[in-house]
């Protein structure tokens, strides 16, 4: 009985894209090859991998417990790579950052724009989807490092406060309350509220902070993403809270108006997370030492290159 690495990996993408079609596509094979592939496998380690009777492939009870060791076998050979490049250090590689949807919006471009001026052979790709979303693919290795939203929590990572955000309440311009000097809660009694989808680390913080105004009444809606909760907003159907900095140039051109409730929602952390048991590429380490110089946010950094930035 032995474990082909090649075929391994070919029922690995079977398993993520549920499918023999879907992973044909994404590994350029033939279907017909990637189907024997997989049955060879089987055929060598004398199980049944995956259940095709469904419209679905879907692994068996023993391809589970084979994609989950798939996972560390290749998790592992990602950091025998990293090990390797620690000696050449940073002449070539590739950098992938997980951010949740704020974070991978408004900070993380500005801030890998920088990062290859330091390391322009340096290949830099984002990886954006809402805190939970990046955690699970921190865990499952499929990115090294992520900055997010909040201080997510689990033994297996390690997270260190880089920066603090804080949300604001943001209305149509021609919303009552626009442009007045101070809005108690209690002004905001029946105002329909768009929230952001479940599994947001934005949504629990709105959800908090709900909970400590207290308004009456109120009525909510869910909206998947930031740019669409403006747009809602704009478009005059609910109030929303959200990052400062998303809503910074909106707010400049008059588009969207902030509404000053007192009390202010309190400031977030935005946090630097890494698996505690992964071996850092050097382009990964180089990462994390740009974003723990950082003092602000993009649009509030001294030009690169200006004495006494960030640090």
């Amino acid at each position: 009985m032995e474990l082909n690495l090649h075929r391994l990996w070919i029922f690995m993408q079977v398993v993520e894209h549920q499918g023999f079609s879907a992973a044909a596509q994404k590994l350029y094979m033939s279907q017909p090859s990637v189907s024997n592939q997989v049955r060879r496998l089987e055929q060598s380690l004398r199980v049944t991998l995956v259940d095709r009777s469904g419209t679905r492939a879907r692994p068996t009870a023993e391809g589970e417990v084979l994609a989950e060791y798939g996972k560390r076998v290749f998790l592992l050979a990602e950091e025998a790579v990293a090990a390797v490049q620690q000696v050449s250090g940073l002449a070539t590689g590739r950098l992938l950052v997980g951010g949740s949807t704020t974070v991978g919006t408004y900070l993380l471009p500005a801030l890998l724009a920088r990062y290859r001026e330091r390391h322009p052979a340096i290949e830099c790709d984002i990886f954006v989807g809402n805190g939970e979303a990046v955690q699970e693919q921190l865990l499952g290795g499929g990115i090294g490092v992520a900055v997010v939203a909040g201080a997510p929590r689990g033994d297996r990572l390690v997270v260190d406060t880089v920066l603090d955000e804080r949300l604001v309440l943001i209305a149509a311009p021609d919303h009552r309350l626009a442009g007045a000097a101070e809005v108690t809660p209690e002004e905001l009694a029946g105002a329909r509220f768009l929230l952001r989808e479940p599994g947001s680390q934005t949504r629990s913080l709105q959800e908090q902070v709900l909970a400590d105004w207290a308004p009456a009444d109120v009525r909510r809606a869910d909206i998947w993403g930031p740019e669409a909760v403006k747009q809602c907003v704009a478009a005059g159907t609910g109030l929303a809270l959200i990052s400062e900095h998303a809503v910074r140039e909106d707010v400049r051109a008059e588009w969207l108006a902030v509404l000053p409730v007192e009390p202010a929602p309190r400031p977030r952390p935005v946090s630097l997370v890494h698996r505690r048991d992964r071996l850092l590429s050097p382009a990964e380490r180089a990462f994390l030492a740009l974003l723990r110089e950082l003092r602000h946010w993009p649009g509030e950094l001294p030009a690169p290159g200006t004495a006494g930035t960030d640090g």
